[in-house]
């Protein structure tokens, strides 16, 4: 009988915990361990006491939480990592999150996930106003910006430096995308990074946005958009579609279900599918996602030098990203004699539609009859496409 209640708690996660030898070479120690329930811990109060992104960072915690409980063995990031999968090792040895990870690295959930922000999306402010992807073009620039430095601090590979320069995107389904093509070992940090910077849209950017522009500029006030007749919308997500596709290939899984999604939208035929797309299978997909990149975060994984370096990168990143898109901005308002408002630069990063909130809050504090949200849409759909292409460019080149 004690026999049996002693292999009973050395079964136990608060044996393994202190034990890690007897158990798993590869386990962190205790400490390593209680720094990422704490992490866990942070990102749970961010999504529910500051409301930061709930849908996603409270999804990524609890998966950070079940793949460090020792003894567990849900997730098995080393089963992932390597140019051939095992498959049947997988689906015979793996745990749940291990099997739901393969939608990660299937590329199925960020492609879902694009399908469900297309049917949410109206184009209409892009189609009306198509120079406006020339602010969401201009609002990559930190994506290749974080990736340089990436390269030339040395501590990374090409295609992890690329994978981290995704996060200036501002876009988590593309960062995941080309993270768990390129740098699956990265993944739980490169995807936390984005999601919290992505959460943090209202307090990192208006600073910048201040800063890059003089109140004159912040008080511009622009024409109502035209309106966009119904076969304009049709024809845009095909058209764009056949486009990037025809240009860039490898970005054709993120835009093809965007595009697809946003068609099934504004045809009118299809109502159905368009919210199963922007509810059901959105929210399923979501739910699989999060608690399947945070589970990647696993202690020996993320607690490194590494971690650090991607969570400033990816800052920088973001930041840049919004410089970016302030400046072309401020030049287009310069090229058409001060009609174009440089506050909306900041919508070019694709966080839809925070960032284009942020631009209308901005611009009416400096004058409250001012209204840019529609005007700001505009560059953030831009930068959703703006970024599934900078992602398929990474994708090309590695």
């Amino acid at each position: 009988m004690l026999e049996k209640i002693q292999n009973f708690l050395e079964t136990t996660g608060i044996y393994r915990l202190f034990n890690p030898a007897e158990t798993d070479a590869n386990q962190a120690v205790w400490w390593q361990t209680a720094i990422m329930f704490v992490i866990a811990g942070v990102l749970v109060y961010l999504a529910i006491g500051r409301k930061f992104e709930p849908l996603l960072l409270l999804p990524i915690a609890i998966g950070m939480l079940l793949t460090n409980i020792p003894g567990a063995n849900m997730f098995h990031l080393d089963f992932f990592i390597g140019e051939e999968i095992n498959y049947g090792q997988i689906l015979h040895g793996g745990g749940l999150l291990d099997l739901l990870y393969l939608g990660v690295k299937l590329g199925i959930y960020p492609c879902l996930i694009f399908m469900g922000i297309g049917a949410m999306t109206d184009f209409s402010p892009l189609i009306a106003n198509p120079k406006s992807l020339l602010i969401g073009a201009g609002a990559q620039l930190g994506v290749f910006v974080a990736f340089s430095g990436a390269l030339l601090s040395g501590f990374y590979t090409p295609e992890q430096a690329a994978a981290i320069g995704s996060i200036g995107g501002a876009d988590g389904p593309t960062a995941i995308l080309v993270t768990k093509t390129l740098a699956p070992a990265l993944l739980g940090a490169i995807a936390i990074a984005a999601y919290s910077y992505m959460a943090l849209i209202p307090m990192i950017q208006p600073p910048i946005m201040k800063g890059l522009t003089t109140k004159r500029e912040r008080q511009i006030k622009m024409t109502t958009l035209r309106p966009v007749s119904k076969i304009e919308k049709l024809l845009f997500p095909i058209v764009v579609t056949f486009v990037v596709g025809l240009i860039v290939p490898d970005a054709l899984p993120l835009i093809g279900c965007l595009m697809f999604g946003n068609l099934l939208n504004v045809c009118g035929v299809t109502d159905r599918l368009s919210k199963t797309a922007q509810n059901e299978l959105m929210n399923i997909v979501t739910i699989f996602l999060g608690i399947t990149v945070g589970a990647t975060a696993s202690a020996e994984n993320f607690l490194r030098l590494q971690t650090v370096l991607i969570i400033v990168l990816g800052l920088v990143a973001f930041c840049i990203s919004t410089v970016g898109g302030v400046l072309t901005a401020k030049i287009m308002n310069w090229i058409t004699g001060g009609k174009i408002n440089p506050l909306i630069g900041s919508a070019g990063v694709s966080a839809v539609p925070m960032a284009a909130r942020v631009s209308q809050l901005v611009g009416q504090k400096e004058d409250p009859s001012n209204f840019l949200l529609m005007h700001a849409m505009g560059p953030n759909v831009a930068g959703v496409i703006g970024s599934a292409v900078a992602a398929g460019v990474f994708l090309s080149w590695f």
